[in-house]
């Protein structure tokens, strides 16, 4: 029997950003589908997300592992038929190192955590995305793709340039079947990534509201409403794009 529904995979789903993005996208009306490397929590991302009216499913596995990606993405196109939107929203910093110090071991994790999985999902999504309604592919970027990032993150700067580079890439590849690709690029956003600061110097993290145009710290919805409308037939003329959401903070004050 053929699925008819729409049909959206969140990476890093579990928590923060990620699982509002999989909420936002679910109440649109698409059936979601939750990565991540924590099942317990996937198990309860699920349970919530189908006790507010979503169909959801979770499948753990590690985005940075390329056999691993390519299987379950695999499955999830096989299983619907199609995938109509995909989010790369896994990632992260991955801890800091200056380059003198740097491990080899280091410099390719973070690689692997924000670029590599990139590749891994929109690769394996691609012939199913050209079955989707509207398809499009969702990367994440940062600020410190333009700025390098801050002491330490420097690789991190340079995994989201890489980003920022494979999305208009994917958009010139794609075009052709229609399926449009954009970023988004959070901003400072309150979310349990922030955490171990938040606790020990919370006077710290309160006074980066102070360098936000608009005064105040994201909240995880504001991505995803974002990312909803990038996902919508509203952006069917937006590919090769990267929104910045972060209250104006790329401009300093």
């Amino acid at each position: 029997m053929k699925f008819e529904g729409k049909v959206a995979v969140v990476t890093g789903a579990t928590g923060g950003i990620g699982f509002e993005v999989a909420k936002r996208l679910g109440k649109d009306g698409y059936t979601v589908v939750l990565n991540g490397i924590d099942d317990e929590a996937g198990a309860k991302r699920v349970e919530e997300l189908t006790a507010e009216g979503v169909t959801a499913e979770y499948l753990g596995f590690d985005v940075t592992k390329e056999d691993a990606v390519t299987a379950n993405i695999t499955e999830i196109g096989n299983k619907y038929g199609r995938i109509d939107v995909l989010v790369n929203n896994a990632g992260g910093l991955g801890g800091r190192s200056r380059f003198e110090e740097m491990t080899t071991e280091f410099y390719r994790f973070v690689m692997a955590l924000n670029l590599d999985s990139v590749f891994f999902a929109s690769r394996a999504a691609i012939p199913f995305l050209k079955n989707g309604e509207h398809p499009s592919i969702i990367n994440y970027t940062s600020n410190a793709a333009w700025n390098a990032g801050g002491p330490g993150a420097g690789i991190y700067g340079t995994s989201k340039a890489g980003v920022h580079a494979i999305t208009r890439a994917l958009a010139k590849d794609l075009a052709e079947y229609g399926i449009r690709v954009n970023a988004v690029s959070p901003g400072t956003i309150d979310t349990p990534f922030h955490a171990q600061i938040k606790s020990t110097k919370p006077e710290v993290f309160a006074s980066w509201a102070n360098n936000i145009l608009l005064g105040r710290l994201g909240q995880p919805e504001d991505v995803a409403g974002v990312v909803s409308f990038l996902a919508s037939k509203d952006a069917s003329f937006i590919t090769a794009e990267t929104i910045q959401i972060g209250g104006g903070q790329a401009l300093g004050i």
